[in-house]
């Protein structure tokens, strides 16, 4: 219970502050970082665990390597968005991606995957797209930081479901992926003058080289925790990670939560009501005696 909590308050609380402190650094040049520095720190992990080896064998099967990419591709475009998120002052925006990201995943279930949807789940789907269309037509235009954050992410979990590579061993691969473009980025930021890097200035080049390890701690405790706890506590615990970043932007980066705010996360949090409820029934049906 304490990994995935501590888990769940670093990726609300330490995680955003990490990114909020280095928002002169270009959104680029965070993300290569959290690739570049949190690679080695993953290789070192994996060896002294004795899987490093077999970490790289399922790139033998053109099925998992193809996945790989595209998962690569879907958590690079999450990172820079969130980071994007932080930097440009749009952190309850992500917070508002991350309550309906388990709402996209059942939606995403449903398209694709071709699962049944329970009532519940229907109402609580139908509610959060409410509230999406009426903060659009209040917005003028469409919140592509809440959207692009539940649809990456989703998409994300259901090729890592597919592929059923470790979370540990699929992120090295990943960044392995990832790692070329970062350092040719990396070299086309530096030899522009728009590093920065530039400034020789140490704090910043000490803050660029723990990304990697603001990026692998939470991974660490949110594996430990769901090795260890029921899939229904996970989902429960979820909801630790958007509250707390939802506490930050108001309360200390004071960004405006506002009557359309109010109106849309209240919206969004029933639908998340909806599908808790709907979650912890199925499951309690599931357990009793003489059901499958």
């Amino acid at each position: 219970m304490l990994f995935a909590i501590g888990s769940y308050l670093w990726w609300a609380f330490a995680t955003p502050l990490y990114f909020k402190a280095f928002k002169e650094v270009p959104v680029v040049e965070l993300v290569i970082w959290r690739v570049m520095s949190g690679l080695p720190l993953l290789l070192m992990l994996l060896f002294f665990r004795g899987t490093l080896a077999s970490c790289y064998k399922s790139l033998r099967t053109r099925k998992t390597l193809l996945l790989l990419i595209a998962s690569a591709f879907l958590i690079s475009v999450n990172w820079v968005v969130f980071v994007i998120s932080v930097v440009e002052d749009q952190l309850i925006a992500s917070s508002l991606g991350y309550y309906i990201n388990p709402l996209a995943t059942v939606a995403i279930g449903y398209l694709i995957l071709g699962e049944r949807l329970r009532k519940l789940q229907i109402v609580a789907v139908c509610i959060a797209l409410t509230g999406i269309v009426y903060l659009t037509i209040d917005l003028g235009a469409l919140p592509w930081i809440s959207i692009v954050l539940p649809a990456t992410f989703s998409l994300y979990g259901l090729l890592r479901k597919v592929m059923g590579v470790g979370s540990i061993e699929g992120l090295a691969v990943e960044m392995t992926f990832a790692l070329p473009l970062c350092l040719i980025l990396q070299w086309w930021l530096v030899s522009s003058n728009q590093s920065a890097l530039g400034d020789g200035n140490f704090f910043i080049l000490g803050g660029l080289l723990l990304g990697g390890l603001v990026t692998i701690v939470p991974l660490l405790l949110f594996a430990s925790g769901a090795r260890r706890l029921k899939l229904a506590t996970m989902g429960i615990l979820q909801y630790i990670a958007p509250s707390g970043q939802l506490l930050l932007a108001t309360f200390i980066f004071h960004e405006e939560f506002a009557r359309t705010q109010a109106i849309v996360f209240g919206l969004i949090w029933l639908a998340v009501v909806l599908y808790s409820v709907d979650a912890w029934r199925s499951r309690t049906i599931t357990a009793e005696p003489g059901l499958d």
